[in-house]
């Protein structure tokens, strides 16, 4: 017996219709790469998207070509992740801090016929333009410059489009609506596909309470790159809901950012750890310059966030830290750490160590972990690799020809996240695969090192990763960054990690370090450490 509900398809227009027909009056604002702030209506955003859908038909795009955007947070980039996929067209985020290199490799792999790029960005495209070909390249003007020769100008071709012309691409849910690439850490960058139903479900369980708990009255400023998977799904959720959006442009140091929150009253606010500590340490250093009374919560993921960090927050600041977890093949939201009823009831300290955790899963996200005799129980202690499965989440890479071992024979999707589940469900990342030290057959978790490092009163940035050992085959060696104007040895750190580890634990060797270097999504570029010291000796 089949029920009996409409087939009413989960597709992008709709969002964009919700949008249009009940918030036409909320705003979008973006700061400019002159500073200058741009504000305009949904309503003006949604006869704009149109547009941009009718100008990219005239162009030849077809459904299922992709539009590939090289931009940073801004109102056009977000008609760019509504009109591309609301007439057909699948829209690809290129990473600018990737390399020239991954840039052209990821536009020849996913066949790009179409390249939106920020004019502030055309040097960057310049240094691989030769090597893509692309039907059109696209430029979106700042600062009155002329646009580069043979390049189409965004605002012209959206003045000399119809929105009347506009016809949505709404009968095939499953059809692709967007793609992220990876950043190849291990390998060439591998390409993801959403469709318009995973999104619009993503989107969703985003705005849901026990997820972001985006409503309405929220004024959302996505730290997060529009290029990093979606934005963790923040344009699509917030246009779904009606929420006023504040994109920031190229301006990601602390003091815009803090400037921004305060001026547009933002309520949350999301990014990866690096971003906070840098805010952090801001207010540390002046905490009542800015009001950010309004800042519900500061969604953190993309790596895990120190506990010393999240009690800094909310100690010295009463600001809220919402850890999260997620990758590319998982569009991103996988885990969220809203704290149960039953953890809600622990003392401040217990609280904040499930808060230190990565959450339970997100609505219709299952997972598990395997360790190396099969799935290890749910009792906080067990090692294992994470894996993960539900509507969201990748089945497969796209054209894909390199053997490839993420994904189970019964489905489910490998990480490559070293975890604990509790007996609550909360999972607690404590390595990737790839950087989990292997000392003298026990397992050493360089996020939890990293993580209480970072707690030192002088420390700024620690990163702990491997090097060789003849006795023990690895060892943990830590680079540290210290704040400014602060100073401390490495016994003393050693010390301070003393009561929270064993002895075997600790690192053999500590470098203090003026910077650590980062991949482009902000993480530890721990691969780099790895070569760099490969040849340091230790017992």
């Amino acid at each position: 017996m089949q029920g009996l509900m409409m087939d009413f398809q989960l597709t992008i227009p709709s969002l964009l219709r919700r949008a249009e027909q009940l918030f036409p009056n909320k705003s979008i604002v973006t700061r400019l790469p002159d500073k200058s702030v741009h504000r305009h209506s949904y309503k003006e955003f949604a006869v704009r998207t149109r547009r941009l859908a009718v100008a990219l038909k005239q162009l030849g795009v077809r459904p299922g070509d992709r539009v590939a955007t090289l931009c940073w947070n801004h109102y056009q980039h977000l008609e760019a992740y509504f009109g591309i996929p609301s007439m057909g067209g699948v829209l690809h985020t290129l990473n600018l801090r990737l390399s020239p290199d991954d840039l052209e490799y990821i536009v020849n792999h996913a066949d790009d016929q179409v390249i939106l790029v920020d004019q502030v960005l055309w040097p960057l495209f310049e240094k691989f333009r030769s090597k893509v070909h692309p039907r059109h390249v696209i430029v979106i003007p700042n600062g009155g410059q002329p646009i580069p020769a043979g390049a189409l100008n965004y605002e012209e071709l959206l003045a000399g489009a119809d929105p009347s012309q506009y016809e949505p691409y709404d009968h095939d849910e499953n059809a692709a609506a967007a793609m992220c690439y990876t950043s190849g850490t291990t390998g060439r960058p591998k390409g993801v596909v959403y469709s318009h139903r995973s999104i619009v479900l993503h989107s969703m369980v985003c705005a849901f309470v026990d997820g972001m708990g985006i409503r309405e009255a929220d004024v959302v400023l996505p730290v997060v790159p529009m290029f990093h998977v979606n934005a963790w799904g923040l344009p699509f959720t917030c246009t779904m809901v009606g929420t006023t959006q504040v994109f920031p442009g190229p301006h990601l140091d602390a003091a815009s950012l803090l400037q921004l929150f305060d001026n547009e009253k933002v309520t949350i606010t999301a990014g990866v750890p690096t971003i906070w500590l840098g805010i952090l340490n801001a207010l540390d250093a002046d905490p009542h310059k800015y009001n950010l009374s309004r800042l519900r919560h500061m969604v953190v993921g993309g790596s895990a966030a120190p506990r010393a960090m999240i009690a800094g927050f909310e100690q010295r600041h009463n600001l809220h830290v919402l850890h999260a977890w997620g990758m590319t093949e998982t569009s991103p939201l996988g885990t969220i750490c809203t704290l149960t009823s039953e953890v809600a009831q622990l003392d401040e300290e217990q609280k904040l160590d499930y808060r230190a955790k990565q959450g339970i899963p997100s609505v219709l996200v299952e997972m598990r972990a395997r360790g190396d005799e099969g799935i290890i129980p749910n009792d906080g202690v067990s090692m294992g690799e994470l894996e993960v499965r539900g509507p969201w989440i990748a089945s497969s890479y796209y054209h894909n020809d390199e053997p490839d071992n993420k994904f189970t024979d019964d489905g489910w999707f490998r990480t490559g996240d070293i975890v604990t589940i509790d007996a609550l469900g909360y999972m607690e990342i404590r390595d990737r695969s790839k950087d989990v030290i292997k000392s003298g057959g026990e397992w050493i978790s360089s996020v939890l090192l990293e993580g209480a490092i970072m707690g030192h009163p002088a420390v700024a940035e620690a990163a702990v990763f491997a090097i060789p050992s003849e006795k023990w085959m690895e060892r943990p060696m830590a680079c540290v960054v210290l704040k400014q104007g602060q100073t401390t040895t490495a016994d003393e750190i050693r010390k301070f990690l003393e009561p929270k580890f064993a002895k075997f634990q600790l690192p053999d060797a500590i470098e203090f370090v003026n910077e650590i270097p980062k991949t482009s999504v902000g993480k530890f570029k721990k691969s780099v450490l790895r070569e760099r010291y490969k040849d340091y000796k230790v017992a």
